[in-house]
């Protein structure tokens, strides 16, 4: 069972929309919270937010950097053997 493109790209952006909803729960409300509230229960330690965010940075600037590498290598050496770009 194939998803179209349109179906795929709704639940793409339902799943994006449901995470920066928890996200922003998560970083900018439960401060307001005692610490004690059962609130607290559903979230990981705050800590958690700024190491998790860190981490899909470095992971993105990563790929991106390693895309681009990719794409610079193939170039140059298609540029240096004109007979095996044909």
């Amino acid at each position: 069972m194939v998803m179209s493109d349109k179906a795929l790209g709704g639940l793409m952006l339902s799943f994006s929309g449901a995470i920066l909803v928890y996200y922003s729960l998560w970083t900018i409300l439960l401060p307001f919270f005692d610490s004690s509230s059962p609130v607290h229960d559903y979230f990981p330690k705050r800590e958690w937010a700024v190491r998790l965010s860190a981490f899909i940075i470095i992971l993105g600037v990563s790929a991106i950097g390693m895309l681009l590498s990719v794409k610079i290598l193939k170039h140059h050496t298609s540029a240096n053997n004109p007979k095996k770009s044909l």
